[in-house]
């Protein structure tokens, strides 16, 4: 595997796959990579000749007060595992590369209507620096196709958004939630429980599929399945953000008579840490 740091570097390597007739996948993340990020490079290594990683901690898509400083920088062992995995390039950039005028002069880009609920509501702007440093990875790229995990859901509605409307050519993949055995879902965050916060994580994907248990029973309204959800979680020490259930297409309010389609989304901080998950209902 390669490391490369400059966009020069990583755009000549790229050149010389176009020029054998090889497709290119691509892997975008933050770094301290766990089994759930192997797994998106399994997906793209078993649909694209070549795969490009690239581990960068976005300083745009970390509001005031957010982990942006502590976040695990673990490069060396992110180099190991995506070598094991079957990488062909880790591009690594350092912040001046990929924001060249400075992260608060950079152009960003505005995902309308699904960035303005649930994260986008409690985390303002969160989405313009996933949006921005997306379309950059794109553009430096130019995969044929990108895989994005489906814990982060919003994200990966918000970045298929772009892609369309951008009428970028790239087709954009689902890779789904990878699991701890008692329910939790993989997360570089999850280093930050305590042991007794760790113990009762998984309070929330059991929320979630009891919430998935009572709507497809019927009888319940899904805004009384969401405060009952909501509830719950605060009773086993958790302090939600929000507990809802949305279309998964679009993430908008469902109508009463609305059965298929259907996610339930949850995001709840547990001690110092902010936990996200969700289950589609289908």
């Amino acid at each position: 595997m390669q490391t490369v740091t400059d966009a020069a570097a990583l755009r000549a390597a790229i050149r010389g796959w176009r020029t054998a007739g090889q497709t290119v996948g691509l892997v975008p993340t933050m770094g301290n990579l766990h089994a759930g990020h192997h797994s998106l490079l399994k997906l793209a290594r078993d649909r694209a000749d070549r795969v490009v990683a690239s581990v960068f901690v976005n300083p745009t898509q970390f509001g005031p007060g957010e982990d942006f400083e502590r976040y695990p920088r673990t490069l060396a062992q992110d180099q190991a595992g995506l070598a094991e995995a079957g990488c062909d390039i880790l591009f690594a950039p350092e912040v001046s590369t990929m924001y060249p005028f400075g992260p608060a002069a950079s152009v960003s880009i505005h995902v309308p209507l699904l960035t303005e609920t649930l994260e986008g509501a409690h985390r303002p702007g969160h989405f313009d620096g996933v949006a921005t440093i997306v379309a950059k990875l794109f553009n430096l790229v130019q995969p044929d196709l990108a895989v994005f995990g489906q814990k982060d859901f919003q994200q990966l509605r918000v970045i298929e958004r772009m892609v369309r409307d951008l009428s970028l050519p790239i087709k954009v993949m689902a890779a789904p939630t990878l699991r701890e055995d008692d329910g939790l879902a993989l997360s570089s965050r999850n280093q930050y429980l305590s042991p007794a916060e760790r113990a009762r994580a998984p309070q929330i994907h059991a929320t979630l599929i009891q919430m998935r248990e009572l709507f497809v029973q019927g009888g319940h309204a899904w805004q009384a399945l969401e405060q009952a959800a909501s509830a719950r979680l605060q009773r086993a020490g958790f302090v939600p953000d929000y507990v809802a259930i949305r279309r998964a297409e679009d993430l908008g309010a469902p109508s009463v008579d609305e059965r298929t389609g259907l996610v339930a989304l949850v995001a709840a901080r547990l001690g110092n840490t902010r936990l996200i998950d969700n289950l589609i209902f289908d």
